[in-house]
């Protein structure tokens, strides 16, 4: 075990006198030490509920033999940081990711158990336990129940629309208070298939949480019996000498990309997924996402690309009887249950065959996620199953904006059109920095309701994103990609099923534009800063796509 060093040698003899002043001594020393890195606080809904989950995984880890010990990590609710200071959320994945790294080196923990909700927070500890290589199992703290107004159920997305629908004169802004107090009725994880329950389910089809952990409800009971068992588990992973190495592997992302598509999941997935992967050195490309979107169909329509929420999965058997349905798909792979993930899904079944349907009733043929490529990007990411039919083709004039309170102005001030594509540039990693999400001014135009009008941003999208909205659009602005070339009026053209994303412009003309962009100049904090510099040292802009020497002074 990684702690028999401070436990026997004598020249640890200093570490078991600080050991013995929080009460470890005798046969404790004996026992497997287990780090419980708990995302607990309480100004985030997700997490409120977390220290009560954290002392029944504590209860497991005694019963089972072992000495728990448990610190705080940091949990930014995406919500709550929408349109104030949202560029800080991604960059604490890593944060995370490096606080776990922290703790349980420097303590040579031989276990830990991450207890983890939002949408951060579970991809950086799935970062860190591939990273470390020490047994490892994950807690989910399960989603919030849907919210009721006037007869119909309702969550944050919801609220987000709202906002629209009063700029637009479509809702009294007292209707709108009425419903905000309503949405999000209590602990858990927003109650619609958006980043946090994304990530969740992502990490049972990765085999690193229990069976039912993923969609079980974060006050249900199921949860609290899941926790202790969590607990328990970590211990027998301990002395199974049973690492994310062993269950995180090619098959175990193949299998979730497979879930990804079929579910429906948050654009954020192709953000998190890869980083997770590159932890343990396995390459995942948004080729293989787009390979498989073509033949992977949707089984799902959870909001907020249908009418169904978390709850309902749950009722329908959630993550293990999506996996049923997927079967043929999947690939074998080890979990922390004991079984693989093959053989959980041949045990499982659907109960509700309309919220989870089968390969041979899809809601459509292909996968929920799509990636496009053109003269605009690289590679850009859209959920197309949330976009309607007649907006699956589409060309019109560009609206380029360059933060959020611009799209929201000319949205209240009637000075976007139907047909218009908004573009946001300069909102990624480098340009924001911190790629914030885009879901203020998405819901205020679907709130406005328009239904042809198209967004288009190297930012990225909340998991509660729907409509026409085309992110993730690679190479960056602030790294000289081509979106950094558009202008407003520009003619743009989006072509979903040949996943086509271009600008009608010529090579030449786009090169030139490039030359002469000048980054808007942002506010940075010394995070962001160190964020950004890491960002620019790891790109590779070809000599066409650059403008170093501004970046750098800009930086």
């Amino acid at each position: 075990m990684k702690s028999s060093r401070i436990k026997h040698e004598l020249d640890t003899l200093p570490h078991r006198s600080l050991l013995a002043a929080v009460g470890i001594r005798g046969k404790d020393l004996e026992k497997p030490f287990i780090g419980v890195a708990n995302a607990y606080n309480d100004i985030v809904p997700g997490h409120i509920h977390l220290n009560e989950l954290a002392q029944l995984v504590k209860n497991g880890i005694r019963d089972a033999g072992g000495i728990p010990f448990s610190w705080g990590v940091p949990g930014i609710c995406d919500g709550l940081a929408m349109h104030v200071e949202m560029r800080l959320s991604l960059p604490s994945r890593d944060h995370i990711a490096d606080n776990i790294e922290l703790m349980t080196l420097s303590h040579s923990l031989d276990g830990w158990v991450g207890i983890t909700n939002c949408d951060k927070i579970t991809p950086g500890m799935l970062m860190a336990a591939l990273r470390l290589g020490i047994p490892a199992i994950m807690l989910t703290g399960g989603p919030m129940a849907a919210g009721r107004h006037q007869e119909s159920r309702v969550d944050v997305i919801s609220v987000f629309e709202a906002v629209g629908k009063i700029h637009a004169g479509k809702l009294p802004r007292q209707v709108g208070e009425e419903l905000a107090a309503c949405a999000c009725p209590g602990a858990g994880s927003c109650a619609g298939l958006f980043t946090a329950n994304t990530m969740a389910i992502l990490c049972e089809t990765l085999g690193m949480s229990l069976i039912d952990c993923a969609a079980s409800g974060a006050t249900h009971d199921l949860k609290k019996q899941i926790a202790y068992e969590t607990g328990r588990k970590a211990v027998e992973l301990v002395q199974q000498n049973i690492t994310p190495q062993n269950i995180m592997t090619k098959q175990a992302f193949h299998n979730a990309w497979v879930m990804t598509l079929a579910m429906g999941g948050s654009t954020n997935a192709a953000l998190h997924m890869p980083a997770i992967a590159a932890e343990g050195a396995i390459d995942l490309p948004l080729s293989e996402l787009d390979r498989l979107s073509r033949e992977v169909p949707t089984l799902c329509k959870l909001r907020p690309s249908g009418p169904y929420f978390l709850e309902d999965f749950f009722d329908a058997g959630g993550a293990r009887a999506l996996l049923y349905q997927l079967r043929s798909w999947l690939k074998e792979s080890p979990t922390v249950d004991g079984r693989s993930i093959t053989q959980i899904a041949a045990s499982s079944e659907v109960t509700q065959t309309d919220i989870i349907r089968s390969l041979a009733n899809p809601y459509d043929p292909e996968g929920g996620m799509a990636v496009l490529r053109g003269n605009l990007a690289d590679e850009a990411l859209v959920k197309q199953t949330a976009i309607s039919k007649d907006m699956l083709v589409h060309r019109g004039p560009a609206r380029v904006f360059h933060d959020e309170a611009q799209v929201l102005q000319a949205v209240t001030q009637g000075a976007i059109q139907e047909g218009d594509i908004v573009v946001l540039p300069y909102q990624g990693p480098a340009g924001a920095p911190g790629m914030p999400e885009m879901l203020t001014p998405t819901s205020a135009i679907m709130g406005a309701g328009f239904s042809k009008v198209a967004l288009i941003t190297d930012g990225r999208f909340s998991g509660g994103t729907r409509g026409p909205c085309i992110g993730h659009v690679n190479p960056e602005a602030y790294l000289g990609g081509p979106i950094a070339a558009v202008r407003t009026g520009d003619l743009l053209r989006i072509d979903i099923p040949n996943r086509r994303i271009d600008v009608e412009l010529d090579r030449h003309e786009i090169e030139k534009r490039i030359g002469i962009s000048t980054p808007p100049e942002r506010r940075l904090t010394p995070m962001l800063k160190r964020y950004r510099d890491q960002i620019i040292a790891k790109s590779t802009p070809s000599p066409k796509h650059a403008f170093d020497t501004c970046r750098q002074e800009k930086a």
